[in-house]
């Protein structure tokens, strides 16, 4: 079987590919679900003091009345 190495809390292990593969694919996949987080928060809060600023805070049923 192919080895590879793989770098865990600062020290250098030589594990089978699978794992190896299995490790990365874990860290992309916790990194990719920090990215979301943050993005969706940065939208949020984006979205909020645009509404905040605006003095203008309405709730979806407000917005409809307005419309009509």
């Amino acid at each position: 079987m192919a080895k590879q190495v793989i770098s865990v809390d600062g020290q250098d292990r030589v594990v089978r590919e699978d794992t190896a593969k299995s490790y990365r694919g874990v860290i992309w996949a916790l990194l990719s679900i920090a990215a979301f987080v943050i993005i969706a928060a940065i939208v949020f809060f984006g979205f909020l003091s645009g509404s905040a600023t605006n003095g203008d805070i309405q709730s979806p049923a407000a917005i409809e009345r307005n419309r009509q």
